[in-house]
């Protein structure tokens, strides 16, 4: 599972930078943009370093970081639904990816929770 979730991430990294290369390169697209590839990059970046931590606490750590990172991708692909309609179907399919690995992410953080306890 952790590198189907490697893989997972690693391409929604690379399918969000190619999104942003369709966009027109202004200074208002561009600070979306840039926003985008940051925090769709550090999504799989995260799950990374997650998959080496050394505890529990440092596992759940490092997903909550995951989770706020892909809940943020989620964000800005919500922005660029309202700002454009270029590459609409695109947007839908990466916001639902992101979606996706964020649930994917919290049920993570839960189950380690639980077996916790």
């Amino acid at each position: 599972m952790k590198e189907v979730l490697k893989n997972r991430t690693r391409r929604f990294a690379i399918d969000c930078w190619n999104l942003c290369g369709k966009y027109p390169i202004n200074r208002e697209f561009d600070a979306f943009c840039r926003q985008l590839i940051r925090c769709s990059s550090s999504v799989g970046a995260n799950y990374r370093a997650a998959c080496r931590a050394k505890s529990d606490a440092d596992f759940i750590n490092k997903l909550k970081i995951v989770e706020e990172e892909a809940d943020e991708s989620m964000y800005f692909l919500e922005i660029f639904l309202e700002i454009s309609e270029k590459e609409n179907g695109e947007v839908k399919r990466l916001h639902s990816e992101a979606n996706e690995l964020l649930s994917i992410i919290v049920a993570s953080i839960k189950t380690v929770r639980n077996r916790r306890s």
